[in-house]
């Protein structure tokens, strides 16, 4: 009688074992895929950069080394190999086409170009998109790290080498502009 008590308990055990593993294994799959669904508005962004930059040297050909950044930010960010790594190299990507977007309003032509004005609708399409999906990965990332680091789940997460992940989250530099509030002149 002890010895089915001994081997219910190890049964029990096991498959709770088996039940936690499966579920974080469930959670960090569910991260990678939202974060595969990142890399495909990535690969529309990419694609869209040089016909943007191209577009956009006809009209401020002396805004070279600005164009150069964009061209490298894309470059970097399509040679990432991991998930921390593209989170990083989409950041310069971004930031460069910030730098793009305020270089282009001293170019009232190019404003008016319908083939600019049409790249400049599908690149802000995307990076809506590009938001939206960071917003899943970011929840799909939360609901990993809260298994991973609640009772009784973290006593086997560790073990099977799960841990704690990096939300998708804004540079330092990029922060202090979004908590100051924007100037707006007529």
């Amino acid at each position: 009688m002890t010895l089915l008590i001994i081997l219910g308990v190890i049964v029990l055990l096991a498959l709770w074992a088996i039940s936690i593993y499966n579920g974080l294994v469930r959670l960090r799959n569910n991260r990678e895929n939202a974060f595969a669904n990142i890399d495909v508005q990535l690969k529309q962004r990419y694609d869209l950069v040089p016909q943007l930059v191209s577009t956009v040297k006809g009209y401020a050909s002396h805004e070279k080394e600005l164009l150069e950044k964009v061209t490298a930010a894309r470059s970097a960010a399509m040679s990432a190999t991991n998930i921390n790594d593209k989170m990083a190299a989409d950041q310069q990507l971004t930031n460069a086409l910030a730098g793009l977007k305020v270089s282009v309003e001293a170019y009232p032509d190019l404003k008016a170009n319908q083939n600019f004005l049409q790249l400049q609708s599908e690149l802000s399409d995307i990076e809506n998109k590009l938001a939206a999906t960071r917003r899943f990965f970011n929840s799909t990332t939360r609901e990993l790290n809260n298994s991973v680091q609640t009772f009784p789940n973290n006593l086997l997460a560790g073990i099977f080498g799960f841990q704690k992940e990096p939300m998708y989250e804004i540079s330092a530099s990029e922060r202090a502009a979004v908590e100051t509030a924007p100037k707006i002149e007529f």
